[in-house]
């Protein structure tokens, strides 16, 4: 018994030591950010590392880093870069995004994405604290990747796994690269230790500290990529199209104000004839008028752009968001208005997208655009106007005066390159994945 009772003491300050030695070295990790990368000061203060013996790996709930001690120090035997190289691919996780985005995607090709993406602006920071032997290997195949996804972010390198699905050879080659920690706290939103909300303030404090730390050698063209991709606002692409409605009298049984106390009543007294009859109006607010804008310049192909024009309509089109009278014009252009359709039934819409032919394909202006459409408007051609769409790639001359009807500028998928819209407008960003998407889910209804 007193032997057993000796060799759990040794065995108990054998696993103290080990705890307190990777402890060390999980700081040394930390410290060694802060002093290379001070714009990261602020992340790292929300995420401290704490010891979680049997662990295996590593893992984070957003509030802390858990890791095994005994696993750490032996990665950390084998490349002393191992913890810094950890503690950074986790903390980018946060910085990007990436868990709260989890239930929105495909769980194993996010995650080889996800991975894939802080790793590729690690390697790019080129820091010489956090190496790896298999670093010329990750850095070979991020080449290639870059080459047919283009920029990595997460959301474009998820985007290219789904249309080049991963053998599960390749996909062993990617965990070896390039994991670093094991995702399963992200499954649960709701118990991750620090909100949404929060690591949105502490990445738009990263982009503000970026600019401060600019001739920061440390700093990368991928990190500001993902920054962007992370920080830019999100917005309901059909709950921005309901701000298009607009009240008025549709021709339905009004319930909300029919009485059938008085129906039933005189039904049964006086046999077919009812003392009411029901209102076959109703106020409703729904779509009547607005206006779609397709860029035919080079950049936007046919038939994106035919279904993005599916898409938008299939939104719209049921009875409980349009009134059985509308007026949409989709109007073509490029430098100057090419073409112009006006829609006042599903069948004019049918038989654009059957018969329609796109013309222009010239440079881009966005001023006639909105020149035409308030020429419509002063001839009576709209009754109350409340939105205009623009579908184009960015790259053009934007008016300066604000219209007084809504406008959302639509991109096909996000670049950091191109103008700015103007404050007026709203920019929604959709791939061509959300695109194609929905105008499928509208050919079913």
């Amino acid at each position: 018994m007193a032997g057993e009772r000796e060799r759990g003491g040794e065995e108990q300050e054998r696993q103290e030591k080990i705890g307190e030695l990777a402890g060390r070295v999980m700081q040394l990790a930390r410290d060694s950010i802060v002093v290379n990368m001070r714009f990261l000061d602020a992340a790292l203060s929300r995420l401290e590392a704490e010891a979680r013996g049997g662990l295996g790996g590593a893992a984070s709930d957003g509030g802390k880093l858990y890791y095994d001690p005994l696993w750490l120090l032996k990665k950390y035997k084998e490349e002393p870069g191992y913890p810094v190289r950890l503690y950074l691919h986790v903390l980018l996780h946060y910085v990007f995004y990436h868990s709260y985005r989890y239930g929105e995607k495909e769980e194993e090709q996010w995650d080889l994405a996800a991975d894939a993406a802080v790793e590729n602006v690690i390697l790019e920071m080129g820091l010489p604290m956090g190496r790896l032997e298999s670093d010329e290997e990750a850095k070979n195949k991020l080449h290639y990747l870059k080459e047919d996804a283009g920029a990595l972010t997460a959301e474009r390198i998820y985007r290219y796994l789904k249309n080049n699905a991963p053998t599960p050879e390749e996909k062993g080659q990617w965990r070896r690269l390039f994991c670093r920690d094991a995702h399963v706290y992200w499954k649960e939103q709701e118990k991750l230790e620090i909100t949404l909300e929060q690591w949105k303030k502490i990445s738009e404090r990263i982009k503000a500290d970026i600019k401060s730390f600019s001739k920061d050698k440390n700093s990368s063209e991928s990190l500001e990529k993902n920054l962007a991709e992370a920080t830019r606002d999100r917005y309901d692409y059909g709950e921005l199209l309901r701000r298009f409605t607009v009240m008025g009298e549709d021709l339905q049984v009004n319930d909300d104000e029919f009485d059938y106390i008085y129906y039933t009543y005189g039904l049964s007294r006086y046999g077919d004839m009812p003392l009411v009859e029901p209102l076959e109006y109703k106020d409703a607010k729904k779509v009547k008028e607005f206006v779609i804008a397709i860029d035919t310049s080079a950049s936007c192909r046919g038939e994106t752009v035919k279904a993005f024009v599916r898409k938008t309509y299939s939104i719209l089109k049921g009875t409980e968001n349009f009134f059985q009278k509308i007026n949409v014009h989709i109007i073509q252009c490029d430098s100057d208005v090419r073409n112009d359709t006006k829609i006042t039934c599903q069948e004019d819409f049918d038989r654009f997208l059957k018969e329609g032919k796109l013309k222009g394909f010239g440079s881009t202006d966005f001023r006639p655009v909105f020149e035409y459409v308030d020429q419509l408007a002063g001839k009576g051609e709209f009754e109350n106007l409340k939105g205009l769409i623009y579908f184009t790639d960015g790259y053009g001359v934007y008016p300066v005066r604000m219209p007084v009807y809504d406008t959302i500028f639509v991109f096909l998928d996000d670049n950091g390159e191109r103008p700015e819209v103007p404050p007026w407008a709203i920019p929604v960003v959709l791939n061509e994945d959300e695109i194609e998407g929905m105008a499928a889910g509208g050919q079913e209804s």
